[in-house]
């Protein structure tokens, strides 16, 4: 069956976005259903098959729970989408890949000119009879309908629901929350400290490199391409050369052959020669000093984003 420009919305906290239905194997059947089993799937995998979503280029992307999708076409239980808040040159509409359909739903339409956005690492979603109904991670964005003392009403896939107030901010935009600057980004990036890599991951369950500075962009009202390499291309370029030049929020990035090779990684300048960064498969998210690592000889690019104030 052929689906042309139908709007679809993650209908799952996290759906990962797959390179082809052929990609995900045996081991990743709690992290493609509807529910989905996040804890479980990534307790799973162990280093060689966390590697492997990378070397064998199983995974492109992932979606958070509402986030919009244009879904291109449907073969059997696969969902070929375009995720079109994730800007990429592989499709001018947004990230292209595959999700179980299963873990989407049509969009209903509904309109609303604010949205909540979560800015804690997790918070609980509730049925409008209070009963816990999902766990939302960090950077999920709902439309708004209502507030009460405790709660505020959102629009979800699965219909109406309450959201704790706690650990959640209202935001004018359905893509990003409300625009502030890229120091506030690392800011934000501190709180996930020491949480494990993943490799395409683009939630608080874990993020690749480009997905930690897309997410901290993006919760603080910037959208900056999905990807490094596009990342670096599409701000404001900064002299590498020159140290102290840099402002803390900028973008750094790191090339194989002493940096001429293509971006391979990219990382937030903390300030006082710092990055913050999610390193590699097997490590965490982590601040270092750039001097005398391979980053200092490996430094291909600096640019510079700002969100639009006022």
């Amino acid at each position: 069956m052929t689906v042309l420009n139908n709007l679809w919305r993650c209908a799952v906290p996290v759906a990962t976005v797959w390179t082809s239905p052929a990609s995900a194997r045996d081991i990743d059947v709690a992290g493609t259903g509807n529910p989905v089993n996040l804890v479980k799937w990534l307790e799973a995998l162990q280093y060689k098959e966390r590697l492997d979503l990378c070397e064998e280029n199983r995974v492109q992307t992932q979606l958070l729970y509402g986030e919009e999708v244009i879904v291109d076409e449907i073969i059997k239980d696969w969902a070929k989408i375009v995720a079109i808040h994730q800007p990429s040159a592989k499709d001018q509409r947004g990230y292209p890949g595959w999700v179980p359909l299963t873990q989407l739903i049509e969009s209903n339409g509904s309109e609303s000119n604010k949205f909540a956005i979560i800015t804690a690492d997790k918070v609980q979603l509730w049925t409008e009879d209070e009963m816990p109904l999902l766990v939302l991670p960090f950077n999920t964005i709902l439309p708004l309908r209502d507030e009460s003392l405790k709660y505020y009403h959102v629009d979800t896939p699965n219909g109406k629901a309450y959201l704790s107030k706690n650990g959640v901010e209202i935001t004018s935009s359905r893509a990003t929350g409300n625009p502030t600057t890229m120091e506030q980004a690392v800011i934000k990036g501190t709180a996930f400290l020491d949480l494990p890599y993943f490799w395409g991951g683009m939630s608080s369950y874990g993020y690749d490199c480009s997905g930690f500075t897309y997410n901290m962009a993006k919760a603080s009202g910037i959208i900056i391409p999905r990807d490094a390499g596009e990342q670096k291309e599409a701000g404001q370029a900064i002299d590498k050369g020159n140290p102290d030049e840099w402002r803390i929020g900028d973008l750094l990035f790191f090339a194989n052959d002493f940096g001429r090779a293509p971006v391979r990684h990219v990382g937030f300048y903390f300030g006082g020669g710092k990055m913050i960064h999610s390193p590699q498969t097997g490590k965490t998210v982590e601040i270092i000093h750039l001097s005398g690592t391979k980053f200092e000889e490996e430094l291909c690019g600096v640019s510079r984003y700002q969100a639009e104030l006022g």
